[in-house]
């Protein structure tokens, strides 16, 4: 099933968000259970894990690794659940094709599979609407708007694409703030990688996002890019590994980790 986050989605537990998404709700995940560190997931078979991992250290602003899970575990130090059903929506990708996208994993599941959890900056929102940063998707209640750029990625042995961003419209005068708040927390992309004109990133029309939802860019606001954990899927699509298990796009995995855990002095 499909709806809308609760009211009361930003006081759920961890567990309890998840035992909504392992029981059908599919929603993206913005503003829920707040205080608690949310992450991308990308999921490979073993013999390319560590040509991704490397991918992941030479591109550490998109792909800041918070942990990775064993060939075919399904739980770890971040997750007590199960990576394969605790998600409210996934994308499975064959030959960098998108294969199907569901709210349940396990069929398509393998010893073999390497989980990777990534840094997702919807850890910060709740940092940067303390500071009295808007943060649009959450007001709008729309998955936030993410595009693919003309940046590349360094690339790791089979594994190479473009750097995806996500962007938030921040008062002119507020800018300095956003960049201040989320530059303390490196772990989950950090601080912007681009502010002001998105041609500048090869972005044409910031109406149409690749991923995402559309929002509303106000008169006084300059449009602010964080680089993206949906990179991977990028490199995916354009690697064309035979296997792989991501996310789906806003669709993140509610960790059981602190966002405190990942902010710096």
């Amino acid at each position: 099933m499909t709806a809308r986050p609760t009211d009361d989605r930003a006081a759920l537990t961890p567990g309890a968000a998840r035992r909504l998404f392992r029981e059908g709700l599919v929603t993206p995940t913005a503003g829920w259970s707040r205080g608690w560190t949310q992450a991308n997931l990308m999921v490979l078979p073993r013999d390319l894990a560590l040509d991704f991992l490397v991918f992941a250290q030479r591109n550490p602003k998109p792909c800041p690794v918070l942990d990775v899970l064993e060939a075919g575990q399904v739980a770890g130090p971040l997750l007590d659940g199960d990576v394969r059903t605790d998600l409210p929506a996934y994308r499975v990708y064959v030959d960098g094709e998108l294969a199907e996208e569901t709210a349940d994993v396990s069929a398509w599941w393998r010893d073999d599979l390497v989980s990777f959890l990534i840094g997702c900056s919807f850890t910060f929102e709740s940092a940067l609407a303390e500071g009295a940063v808007p943060v649009r998707h959450v007001e709008q209640g729309v998955n936030v708007p993410m595009y693919v750029t003309d940046r590349r990625c360094r690339p790791a042995g089979a594994i190479s694409g473009p750097l995806v961003v996500s962007m938030r419209p921040v008062p002119a005068a507020q800018v300095a703030d956003a960049v201040r708040i989320t530059s303390r927390y490196p772990a989950v992309h950090g601080a912007p990688v681009h502010v002001g004109d998105p041609a500048a990133l090869g972005i044409g029309d910031l109406g149409v996002p690749d991923f995402g939802d559309p929002v509303d860019v106000r008169p006084g606001e300059v449009p602010v890019f964080w680089a993206c954990g949906v990179t991977p899927q990028a490199a995916v699509m354009e690697s064309r590994p035979p296997l792989a298990i991501a996310h789906a796009p806003g669709h993140m995995l509610v960790t059981d980790a602190r966002d405190s855990d990942y902010l710096v002095p």
